[in-house]
């Protein structure tokens, strides 16, 4: 048996998100499809993070166990001609056995994209919001939930099986013409974490709650007291690091 390991991209729009539904069109029942027809055996694939229905990616890991002696240049050739349009591989390699494409992980990064007006070539990839808003102020605001903390206030209570601390290593707001992007990087995510941050910082950069009412949010350890959700399609998992010795 060997682990084989894809780094894959696909536009979340007309998916369910990443696992498995009893209905529904989902990004693993796609991809174990088509595993299906390459590698002719039902295999289970397991990825970095569960993204939610509408959520994108560019840089998702998957792993499955396979008996397989496909070389994966090919496997990755053959997995594209049959995989829909808005999946795609983008590397296939093999990993040592005791690679997880979730546990092994060291960091992920997201990135959420707000754009300033009506868009339709980015609509299904960013959210319009159309009121102005206060960068710097979100900036500022956005500075306390930087390092390890208990983010229970900023997640969904199912969430919370795996304990609520993260350590948020990289936070920054970027502002490119009509766009602003938020890029955020963390030892672990948990349900809904970062679209409760957009939803909460853009309500402040309207100067609906002072700058420092998110520290405050961050310390009540209690989800009613966060803003609501910004709209899943503006997420995009970037990318997932993992220790070197695992060629990842």
């Amino acid at each position: 048996m060997r682990t084989l390991v894809l780094t894959i991209e696909y536009d979340g729009t007309d998916f369910l998100g990443w696992q498995l539904q009893p209905e529904g069109r989902t990004v693993q029942g796609v991809l174990e499809e088509a595993m299906h027809t390459i590698l002719r055996s039902d295999l289970r694939a397991t990825a970095a993070g569960r993204t939610d229905a509408g959520v994108h990616a560019t840089g998702q890991v998957v792993h499955f166990r396979t008996d397989s002696d496909m070389v994966v240049d090919r496997l990755k050739k053959g997995l594209n001609g049959v995989l829909p349009p808005d999946v795609r591989i983008l590397e296939a390699t093999q990993a040592p056995d005791d690679f997880h494409a979730r546990f092994s992980a060291v960091g992920r990064r997201y990135a959420y994209r707000i754009i300033r007006r009506p868009s339709a070539m980015r609509r299904h990839q960013a959210w319009h919001v159309a009121y102005p808003v206060d960068v710097d102020a979100m900036r500022r605001a956005c500075a306390p939930l930087v390092g390890r903390h208990d983010f229970t206030s900023f997640c969904q209570a199912t969430s919370t099986a795996d304990g609520t601390i993260c350590e948020v290593r990289e936070l920054e707001w970027i502002e490119a013409e009509d766009e602003l992007r938020l890029r955020i990087e963390a030892n672990r995510f948990l349900h809904h974490m970062v679209r409760t941050i957009v939803g909460t910082a853009v309500d402040i950069g309207r100067g609906r709650w002072p700058e420092s009412v998110m520290a405050e949010m961050l310390a009540a350890k209690d989800r009613r007291a966060a803003g609501a959700n910004a709209p899943a399609h503006g997420l995009c998992l970037e990318a997932v690091r993992y220790p070197s010795e695992f060629g990842i």
